[in-house]
């Protein structure tokens, strides 16, 4: 029997989107794109800098709005139970510069992420740890012999589903489920904890 290990996204399926607390907290609601909406990530970056530019949006507003949100309701129980039984990775498209509160208050998780480009508190660019790193990311934990155990909630998502031995959607929105039927969609951290602990 093969140990395993857990990876799951972060923003959607632990944590508020990021970038909808920047629209709602800014009131440029053009930042609410996320990748639920727009697959192509690198399309969906370079708008937002640009948005973010118009409109004088900082690296240290942004952190400031981050740091006032709260992980989804049962998101830390579920990760504290799921740590005590195995290893837990955050494969996240977020940036260091954003995921830190998040880490904190997730009392400290392995995090594979991007980062950021700041030039005097403007985001002026992203550097991708490598593309489509979630994938690249399970692929390799499979090649030290683990079985992999997955969740996720979008388009970013569904490779490192497809790839992993056991592939969760977890508050996906419908248009998702309904692209990616092969994979269970759940809505409940005690129902998603159970799926994967039985695939252990």
């Amino acid at each position: 029997m093969k140990q395993s290990i857990v990876t799951l996204d972060m923003e959607g399926v632990l944590t508020p989107e990021i970038w909808i607390a920047v629209a709602e907290r800014t009131g440029i609601p053009e930042l609410r794109r996320t990748t639920r909406d727009e697959p192509d990530y690198d399309k969906l970056m370079l708008f937002r800098i640009d948005i973010m530019k118009r409109h004088g949006v900082t690296l240290s507003k942004i952190q400031e709005i981050i740091g006032g949100l709260a992980l989804l309701p049962g998101a830390l129980e579920f990760v504290t139970t799921l740590r005590q039984r195995t290893q837990v990775i955050i494969l996240s498209d977020t940036f260091e510069q954003f995921a830190q509160p998040f880490m904190r208050q997730l009392n400290w998780p392995s995090l594979f992420c991007h980062r950021l480009v700041i030039e005097d508190d403007r985001i002026v660019g992203y550097k991708l740890r490598m593309a489509d790193q979630k994938r690249h990311s399970v692929a390799a934990l499979q090649s030290l012999n683990y079985n992999v155990i997955a969740a996720g909630d979008s388009f970013n998502d569904t490779t490192m589903l497809a790839q992993a031995n056991h592939g969760f959607l977890f508050h996906a929105p419908a248009n998702i489920v309904s692209q990616f039927p092969q994979f269970p969609a759940l809505n409940d951290y005690d129902e998603l904890l159970r799926q994967m602990l039985a695939r252990m």
